[in-house]
């Protein structure tokens, strides 16, 4: 066993991390340095030709985050590189250092991680957690090494009955509750309540705005695809009466959203989803103020009230969020962005919106995920949680 990969010449690191720059626009290039240090050739020539064949951006960078841990752990736990295929045993290996049994740990100092596997990619500041890790975490690493064995070629062992009892045994003794990446879901009444500290006509007040309602209302989007949302994805649609069954009601606006590639369609799927009313007219608004006809619609605006060519970050989805929400008076460690989509499937089943009507919105694939949230909601509204 050692404690970290072995030192690379300068000038391989220097190649590995020029032949990342042709990643810019997808991997996270303020760690490309320390990148080009952990990764192998083969990992960049990988990742390289994932791009090449059109992986969406967010799945290529997740991707190249676990490739980055799996090489790191493997060098420190086995003092080798991450082999192709990897054996059962690395497998097994992997999932014994990630989920324990913590009071176990107590009893054998053995159980989990090493110490000084956990210190060397602690040094790496690759980990954080100082108890087991969360099983949708080791899921996903799974998933991305079994992803990487089947673009290399090579069959791997995440198929084998073995890993997988090894996989639940493991995530029931850890007994680990789910966390939910918001940890209150942002409702009509919170986005009300973000909205209006939105209200002292500056521009970053337009654009936030029109930010958080079309994310809400347009079915609770990802921040990703917030960030990413271009002039050019914005159709015109004929305007629809308020009320369908009164002629003489108001005309509201009316836009779809054609969504391109996200994390459960492909670009070629021409998803797409409406915008109705008050959403519409908002980014009216912030387009027509800020002179945005073309590219990204939500951008970056400096101190001195400049606004950016490029679209902004997902982060900077977050932290307008979390902004609001201080802004707001509400704790900001509560809410995050993943809030707006919780959100919005609550406040649907609230209003009666039916789980087909709203996932056509939402785009969620997995019924049982999004029932879960009509679940919470009629439970909180019945007797059942109301007995005394």
């Amino acid at each position: 066993m050692t404690d970290s990969s072995p030192a690379l010449p300068r000038n391989t690191v220097t190649r590995r991390a020029l032949e990342l720059d042709a990643l810019a626009a997808i991997l996270p290039m303020d760690r490309r340095d320390r990148l080009a240090e952990i990764l192998t050739d083969d990992d960049v020539a990988t990742l390289k030709h994932l791009a090449k064949e059109g992986m969406g951006e967010n799945s290529l960078k997740a991707l190249a985050s676990d490739l980055a841990y799996l090489e790191a752990w493997a060098w420190a736990s086995t003092g080798n590189p991450l082999p192709w295929p990897a054996p059962e045993a690395l497998a097994l290996k992997f999932v014994a250092h990630h989920l324990w049994d913590p009071a176990r740990r107590e009893a054998d100092p053995s159980h989990g991680m090493p110490a000084d596997v956990a210190e060397t990619l602690r040094a790496q500041d690759l980990l954080r957690a100082d108890g087991p890790h969360a099983p949708s975490t080791v899921r996903r690493r799974l998933s991305s090494w079994a992803t990487l064995h089947h673009w290399k070629g090579a069959a791997g062992p995440f198929k084998s009955t073995s890993l997988r009892s090894a996989l639940r045994l493991s995530v029931r003794a850890g007994a680990r509750p789910r966390m939910r990446k918001s940890q209150r879901a942002v409702t009509r009444d919170i986005l009300e309540a973000l909205l209006a500290t939105c209200g002292s006509g500056r521009l970053a007040d337009t654009r936030d705005a029109a930010l958080l309602l079309v994310a809400f209302a347009s079915g609770g989007r990802r921040r990703s695809e917030v960030a990413s949302l271009r002039v050019e994805q914005l159709i015109e649609e004929a305007s629809i009466l308020e009320d369908p069954d009164d002629p003489n009601s108001r005309a509201l606006p009316c836009l779809a959203i054609r969504l391109g590639r996200t994390k459960t369609a492909k670009a070629d799927e021409d998803a797409r989803v409406f915008l109705v009313g008050r959403p519409v007219e908002a980014v009216r608004e912030w387009l027509l103020r800020a002179g945005i006809a073309k590219g990204p619609i939500f951008r970056a605006i400096d101190q001195w009230g400049g606004l950016d060519d490029k679209a902004m970050t997902p982060q900077a989805v977050n932290w307008i969020l979390k902004r609001r929400a201080a802004a707001a008076g509400l704790d900001p460690k509560l809410y995050s962005a993943h809030g707006l989509r919780a959100g919005y499937l609550t406040e649907a089943a609230r209003s009666g919106v039916s789980l087909q009507e709203a996932m056509q919105q939402s785009q969620h694939r997995s019924v049982q995920q999004a029932a879960s949230y009509y679940n919470d909601a009629e439970r909180k509204q019945g007797r059942a949680a109301r007995l005394i």
